[in-house]
């Protein structure tokens, strides 16, 4: 049987980048899992690639089919934002593992659907004043940059990820991403020992 691996992390801590550096390489035995959204497509997305993106009325026709294993809201300064992952046969533990990224929420949802000995967390860490400065930088990049909204989700993070709510979640083991090629080595092996 399959494992679900979760890297979570906060905001700007580089986990979407080790997220698909270790899904690009052929030598990390698992699948993407792709999630679905309500917020709008961002410059260089690609919907059915990084996100599905959904209006409402989807979330709510899957809802009532009992179709969400997981879903998150956040109130971003242009609205309720939704993210979730759908029972939408893209999971098949007996034929392969995955890997889905996300918030310790997520993490703990996944894991009370499919079991504890089926879904791994890979809690991705850096330093807060390091990740604000990455968080701008990236911003800064974008036509448009949403400033307000990086510093809502960069402020909502200290709750969401506090120590508490990532003991109470039963997270153990955690990577600091200093230097990028080290940690996705460092993963990269971690994975291959749980497999």
């Amino acid at each position: 049987m399959g494992k679900i691996f979760c890297v979570i992390g906060k905001s700007a801590t580089g986990k979407d980048t080790i997220y698909e550096r270790l899904i690009e390489d052929r030598e990390v035995p698992v699948q993407r899992v792709i999630p679905y959204t309500t917020r709008p497509i961002r410059e260089g997305e690609k919907d059915g690639e990084n996100y599905f993106f959904c209006t409402e009325e989807m979330v709510e026709a899957l809802e009532k089919k009992g179709k969400i294993i997981e879903l998150r809201s956040y109130n971003s300064v242009y609205g309720v934002w939704k993210y979730f992952t759908v029972d939408d046969e893209q999971i098949d533990l007996s034929k392969n593992n995955y890997m889905l990224i996300g918030t310790v929420q997520m993490y703990v949802q996944i894991r009370d659907y499919y079991g504890e000995d089926r879904v791994v967390p890979i809690y991705i860490e850096v330093e807060d004043g390091e990740r604000l400065i990455r968080a701008i930088s990236r911003e800064k990049t974008q036509t448009v940059p949403k400033y307000e909204e990086m510093c809502r989700r960069f402020l909502a993070d200290q709750k969401d990820f506090s120590e508490e709510n990532i003991e109470e979640a039963g997270i153990k083991q955690r990577f600091e991403n200093r230097e990028l090629e080290e940690t996705i080595a460092t993963i990269k092996k971690y994975i291959e020992r749980m497999v």
